[in-house]
């Protein structure tokens, strides 16, 4: 399937991330005047310089549990009340109103933000990652004049800097190589007086304690895509009966966790029935054993690199997964 030009025309234009020339359609290919080229395949541009073989087993896995976190699969407002948190009111309401606004969604995996992006009416949305999900994105989100999908690497975006009014980052940072480096790049693609929005692990003692999956993450991560999912399913597949056992006491649920090797959510999403608790714990434990990088930052540590970035109006707090930010590029 070709990716008709027109389909893009309202979006921020793409460039070689080599050397930000323009791109042209050269059949199955797209290429600039010094010769770079990367293919299309179903109307995705996959824009990678080098193998990214660590973050297959995200792709795998978006693929594989393409629905799981969709609010509209969910009939909740999971996810929706995310986003809405972490952008903040100011934003939310800017994406409410019919006015144009680019937003740059890295590491959007199967589209549980680019849905609810999607229903704002002023949001004009490139969604891109680095492995396989664009697939699934795709699928769940069909490309437009308001949507595009992209296959990239957050260190090496086919964009020209200061493209984007708002770059929006959620669940993602922490799983790249070096966290700095990436929130550095999302950072370059904020236009001055745009928005920068982002999330990342923070220490804590859970994850210290939590020995089965301390000992088993080691092993997980090595495998291939397709084992690590299979030994996760198994493990889901073992453990949650307990889990749904005790759903009623947090006091056990969290005894339990510190044994069991799966993440649940039966204290945090009540709203959740035993077959979508079940979904999101094959989905969660899958991504908590076979994540090849984990990361953690404290609140003053991304504070502290936002402002070294010259960020303005910088919000940092406890929340999700750990700690969510956002910032404004000064306006030149």
């Amino acid at each position: 399937m070709k990716q008709e030009p027109e389909t893009y025309a309202e979006l921020p234009e793409i460039v070689c991330p080599v050397d930000h020339l323009p791109i042209k359609e050269d059949g199955s290919l797209i290429v600039c005047s010094n010769g770079h080229s990367f293919k299309v395949d179903h109307g995705i541009p996959h824009i990678l310089l080098s193998e990214t073989q660590y973050a297959d087993a995200f792709g795998e896995q978006w693929n594989k549990y393409r629905v799981t976190q969709l609010d509209s699969y969910t009939n909740t407002t999971i996810s929706r009340d995310r986003l809405r948190r972490c952008l903040g009111e100011t934003l939310w309401s800017q994406l409410r109103s019919p006015e144009v606004t680019y937003v740059l969604e890295t590491g959007c995996g199967a589209g549980r933000f680019t849905e609810i992006l999607l229903d704002l009416p002023g949001a004009h949305v490139t969604s891109t990652d680095i492995s396989s999900a664009v697939v699934a994105n795709l699928i769940n989100c069909p490309q437009s004049g308001r949507h595009r999908v992209i296959q990239c690497d957050i260190n090496a975006l086919p964009f020209r800097p200061n493209s984007y009014d708002i770059v929006l980052c959620l669940g993602v940072i922490q799983h790249t190589p070096d966290p700095e480096e990436a929130i550095t790049a999302l950072f370059a693609q904020t236009r001055p007086g745009g928005w920068m929005v982002i999330d990342h692990y923070a220490p804590n003692i859970s994850h210290y304690t939590k020995i089965t999956s301390l000992l088993l993450r080691p092993a997980l991560k090595r495998l291939s895509p397709r084992m690590g999912t299979i030994a996760t399913e198994i493990l889901t597949k073992l453990f949650f009966p307990l889990h749904r056992l005790v759903k009623n006491s947090t006091l056990i649920q969290l005894v339990l966790s510190r044994i069991s090797p799966l993440l649940t959510y039966y204290h945090i999403y009540p709203q959740l029935n035993d077959r979508l608790q079940y979904e999101w714990a094959l989905l969660d434990t899958h991504d908590s054993l076979t994540d090849y990088y984990k990361h953690f930052r404290t609140g003053p540590q991304i504070a502290r690199l936002l402002s070294t970035l010259g960020a303005q109006d910088i919000w940092v707090a406890k929340g999700g997964n750990g700690i969510e930010a956002r910032c404004r590029k000064p306006v030149r």
